[in-house]
């Protein structure tokens, strides 16, 4: 009786060292789609998109913005949390000039699109000269903020990241105020 319960035992971690031994192998799934989202698109793929973008030196590149707090309460906050995440996602890396040291721009609309506030209004730029590298599969982020004065309560605004000197390299998030 023992012994046949010492043998039940060490199958059981033998087959635990092997699972173990096999999973680093393993590729992870990508995540599950909505069922809402497979109704909507039902031969889209779960994986981010990748822009194709005119020039090829920004191909493989992916631009996120998250605004935050959300919804923005103007009676407690005066600035605006930005944060904007160049991704690239190609398979090599990918140097940006930038003949100043300003890197992104970052500008306040209305839901109608009309400009209501821009970052480098309330920032030096200098003539410097720069160059940045973003390896494959890393990232560069940039935590900014920008003032709230022109907001008014319970409306839609967007915000929107670009670089200048890459004008194609633009995203947009959508947020609401309140009081």
């Amino acid at each position: 009786m023992v012994r046949s319960a010492l043998c039940l035992i060490l199958l059981l971690v033998v087959a635990v060292v092997q699972a173990q031994e096999l999973a680093p192998s393993v590729t992870p799934t990508p995540p599950k789609r909505s069922l809402f989202g497979r109704m909507l698109h039902p031969f889209g793929s779960s994986t981010p998109r990748v822009e194709n973008y005119k020039d090829p030196r920004l191909r493989g590149l992916r631009l996120e913005v998250e605004v935050s707090p959300q919804p923005l309460k103007l009676s407690e906050v005066r600035q605006l949390d930005v944060k904007t995440i160049l991704r690239n996602d190609a398979k090599s890396a990918i140097e940006l000039d930038f003949p100043t040291d300003q890197r992104i721009e970052i500008i306040l609309m209305n839901s109608e699109g009309a400009l209501l506030t821009k970052w480098s209004d309330n920032h030096a730029i200098s003539e410097k000269p720069g160059t940045v590298t973003i390896n494959p599969e890393e990232h560069i982020e940039y935590n900014e903020h920008i003032a709230t004065r022109e907001l008014t309560p319970n409306k839609v605004f967007i915000a929107e990241v670009f670089f200048p000197k890459y004008p194609e390299l633009r995203a947009r998030q959508k947020f609401l105020t309140e009081r």
